[in-house]
């Protein structure tokens, strides 16, 4: 048990490690760094949004997680973090529609270029959070991060590959949710 542990956090840390270094298949140009404290929000109004909470807990981050942030929450952060997915239960149960929902994640992301704070997407729902609003979501939000970090059944078609690539912004495939925990540790290493 102990070194199935040990084994898994080496392989994550591997994928990190091999996903920052630029020319690999698939990596990223570059390797983005943020500072804290960081802003996790749902883009969506997705379940994964208290996942990446967990995950950013677990990797010793100080963080702020707000399901329904507005531009004035973003005072004091130094990074918006983005969980990428739709969820029309999850929009329902906030109130919301996918317009109201886009206008709110577009006044995010005005107030937080205005104030330069960077923006670092995640999506942690892989393949069964694909959809054609989810995907529009994303291809309309991507283009503005600094960075993406996905598990990769949510890419097998290429999809966060095309857009990251076409923008120069560095992308983190990780195998499995769990494994996000070490690339959100690597991206706000010194």
């Amino acid at each position: 048990m102990k070194y199935r542990v040990i084994a898994s956090w080496v392989a994550a840390a591997f994928m990190v490690a091999t996903a920052a270094v630029p020319g690999s298949p698939g990596s990223p140009q570059g390797t983005a760094r943020f500072e804290q404290p960081l802003l996790i929000t749902s883009a969506g109004q997705n379940a994964e949004v208290q996942i990446a909470a967990v995950l950013a807990k677990r990797a010793g981050l100080n963080y702020t997680l707000s399901k329904l942030a507005e531009p004035k929450d973003l005072a004091g952060m130094k990074t918006l973090v983005l969980v990428l997915g739709a969820s029309l239960k999850g929009l329902g149960a906030a109130g919301l529609d996918m317009d109201k929902e886009d206008k709110r994640v577009d006044a995010l992301i005005a107030e937080a270029e205005k104030n330069e704070i960077p923006v670092l997407c995640l999506h942690l729902g892989g393949e069964g959070r694909r959809g054609e609003q989810t995907d529009d979501l994303m291809a309309k939000i991507l283009p503005q991060a600094r960075m993406a970090i996905v598990v990769k059944s949510g890419n097998a078609d290429g999809f966060f590959t095309k857009i990251c690539q076409a923008n120069k912004i560095p992308l983190v495939e990780v195998e499995k949710t769990a494994d996000a925990q070490a690339a959100l540790q690597q991206a706000f290493m010194k």
